[in-house]
């Protein structure tokens, strides 16, 4: 049942857009549930999908941001959530599962990059708690909605896992915060929830995925500095993008999600990381940071990530 983590020559790669992975795919019919989808990659997602053919629902932190970035596109939902408090997740999938919907395709697309120091819920990384702990808390609770759909599961990680794993010893950063290590371990750990739950689910006809979308200027580099961008080369000084050619466009970095979540040469696979369109192969130590780290892989963290996650959020749709 587990799938190779090697490329398959899928055709496209890190030029393509959300809509070329689409082209002949008819979505008619299909429910997805995009996590902040409404801004970024996320908005280029949800447009790329309804397009196709999908209804869409986003739920949102920002409510009223979202209705208005939506606003005039067809096949559409907005609701309330906020991945950093699990009473919100809780509100979020009690009113969907009330409406007695299936997903057919589950997009954890929201999350939140190096920001300072914050503190959610009972004293969790901000980082860690939005990004993996929500995210897993929304799909446990989903569960009844997304098993009779035989529906994709798709995390979006980042080539960012590479900074960090899993700080095991202290998963909420008590010890000493560093916002770019926090922002891996957080990324490692949407790889990891993807590979377990694709482990319990794939016989229940449920696959799992990860994935880089690519490097993307969006308001997820919000809680940068000016000064840190600019030291970065990815700005100049008035704000403009650098070296245009090395980053993805909102429309190309949607691609691999929306591929993901929808390809049918991606048909009987499943708890493998992608990047560019296609299966991402395994990072080579001391190479350049692309593919995929073995720590984020392998199964026996996957398990001990899963196990800490239901302890900690008091869900978990596969216990028994």
């Amino acid at each position: 049942m587990s799938t190779a983590q090697h490329k398959i020559g899928s055709g496209f790669g890190a030029n393509s857009t959300a809509d070329e992975v689409l082209e002949g795919i008819d979505l008619t019919g299909k429910l997805a549930v995009v996590t902040g989808g409404y801004s970024g990659l996320g908005l280029e997602t949800t447009r790329s999908l309804t397009k196709a053919g999908a209804r869409v629902v986003v739920p949102a932190r920002r409510r009223a941001a979202a209705e208005e970035a939506l606003a005039g596109l067809a096949g559409v939902e907005v609701d309330e959530l906020d991945l950093g408090d699990l009473e919100s997740v809780r509100g979020f999938a009690e009113r969907f599962l009330t409406s007695g919907r299936t997903i057919d395709f589950m997009i954890d697309n929201a999350g939140i990059m190096a920001c300072p120091e914050t503190r959610v819920g009972p004293d969790w990384e901000a980082q860690f708690a939005t990004n993996h702990l929500g995210h897993f808390a929304l799909v446990n609770r989903l569960w009844p909605a997304i098993e009779p759909g035989g529906a994709r599961v798709v995390s979006v990680s980042s080539r960012g896992h590479h900074f960090s794993g899993i700080r095991w010893d202290d998963v909420h950063w008590r010890q000493g915060h560093d916002k770019w290590e926090a922002y891996g371990q957080a990324k490692t750990a949407n790889v990891l929830f993807a590979v377990h739950l694709d482990r319990l689910a794939a016989d229940r006809g449920v696959r799992a995925f990860a994935l880089h979308p690519g490097g993307i200027i969006t308001p997820l580099q919000r809680h940068l500095p000016k000064a840190e961008m600019v030291e970065r080369g990815w700005i100049d000084e008035q704000g403009n993008v650098l070296n245009p050619e090395g980053f993805k466009s909102p429309e190309q970095g949607a691609a691999t999600q929306v591929w993901a979540a929808t390809s049918p040469q991606l048909d009987g696979m499943g708890g493998v990381y992608l990047e560019d369109c296609d299966i991402a192969e395994p990072a080579v130590d001391g190479g350049e940071r692309s593919g995929v780290k073995a720590w984020a892989t392998d199964p026996e963290q996957a398990a001990r990530l899963w196990a800490l996650s239901a302890e900690l959020t008091g869900v978990d749709a596969f216990a028994a």
